[in-house]
């Protein structure tokens, strides 16, 4: 299942007049993928680029129902603080998800890199949009290096990506 399953890594916040071409480039990469076997996409659920790699996931199934939206979520409090609109979105997606895991119940200070580690632990391609040199998504691009992991970083070629 790992040879077939993409996970994806990214920022919360996207550079302004960067995101069309963000959501052209997932989408491409995705539907790539899913022509060369992979079924199985496991997004973490945090708000920025989480949300628009399972949006993405969830658009393409119409064309390919037999792919996979996994949700692996760091807690169940994870939205606590969050706008209404940006847990409706949240809501939404999550109740369109083929599968739901939780890697722990309650926040933590570790929770959320032990959901990133999950995300990688169970993928052979890790696409991201990383564009900073320390955080969380560059905590797991790293990790993904480190476990050998083919890493497709989407922001790629923008001026402001160090």
């Amino acid at each position: 299942m790992k040879e077939k399953t993409a996970c994806f890594t990214g920022h919360r916040k996207i550079a302004s007049g960067q995101q069309k071409l963000v959501v052209e480039r997932l989408r491409q990469t995705v539907e790539n993928l899913i022509l060369n076997g992979y079924c199985y996409f496991g997004a973490g659920g945090a708000l920025g680029f989480d949300t628009l790699a399972a949006q993405c996931v969830l658009s393409l199934k119409k064309q390919y129902p037999h792919i996979k939206l996994i949700l692996v979520l760091p807690c169940e409090t994870q939205t606590s603080g969050w706008s209404k609109g940006d847990i409706d979105v949240y809501e939404q997606i999550k109740s369109q998800a083929d599968k739901v895991v939780y890697t722990s119940k309650e926040y933590t200070r570790g929770c959320m890199f032990k959901r990133n580690r999950h995300l990688v632990d169970y993928s052979s391609v890790c696409i991201a949009y990383l564009t900073e040199t320390k955080g969380g998504t560059a905590y797991t691009v790293n990790y993904a290096i480190q476990k050998n992991i083919k890493v497709v970083n989407l922001a790629q070629g923008f001026s402001n990506v160090k």
